[in-house]
């Protein structure tokens, strides 16, 4: 498997993943949303690719805790697997390497909405019992849904408030299902 960093090549590629993962316009738009919006960046886009074929994606893009100014924050939102290429690793290896690269780059706090059972393997722990909320309020049938993790160590506890991201990850439809 090859993991990399896209680049606006790569856009159909991205959007062949997202659409054979979802099966749904939703995470489409809101990929292709993402990767064009300047309010967005710093972005971190990884594809993975196995014998030449792309598989998997992860997007990564800028989030804001109100009234932390100092603390870098991002969303992690979507990853995409293809199906006859899921639980085979490769979302655990993008996760792994885009948490990785975030590091590397300054990030305090890395946040998703994600399911319960997947993320916290990879350090997420529920964002709202520990003062983080939501850009949107969610069901409390989902509400540990949303999850966060300290990229530095100190972070949690000294933070908190209301997440916000990119005008993208700010509309009320990129926090609801289909």
């Amino acid at each position: 498997m090859l993991i990399r960093e896209t680049s606006d090549a790569d856009l159909n590629d991205i959007l062949l993943v997202e659409r054979a993962a979802f099966n749904r316009d939703a995470e489409v738009n809101l990929t292709r949303d993402l990767l064009v919006d300047s309010s967005a960046k710093p972005l971190l886009s990884l594809l993975a690719y196995v014998d030449g074929q792309p598989v998997g994606h992860i997007l990564f893009s800028k989030a804001t805790v109100v009234g932390a100014p100092n603390i870098k924050a991002s969303f992690l939102a979507p990853l995409a697997v293809i199906p006859e290429f899921q639980k085979q690793g490769i979302g655990s290896t993008l996760i792994n390497k885009g948490l990785e690269l975030q590091n590397q780059t300054g990030t305090d706090l890395v946040f998703v909405l994600g399911h319960i059972a997947y993320y916290p393997k990879f350090g997420f722990t529920p964002a709202s019992k520990l003062g983080f909320e939501p850009t949107y309020p969610l069901p409390a049938e989902v509400a540990d849904a949303w999850m966060v993790q300290a990229l530095r160590p100190g972070v949690i506890g000294k933070v908190s408030g209301r997440v916000l991201g990119s005008d993208t990850m700010n509309r009320q439809e990129a926090w609801q299902e289909e």
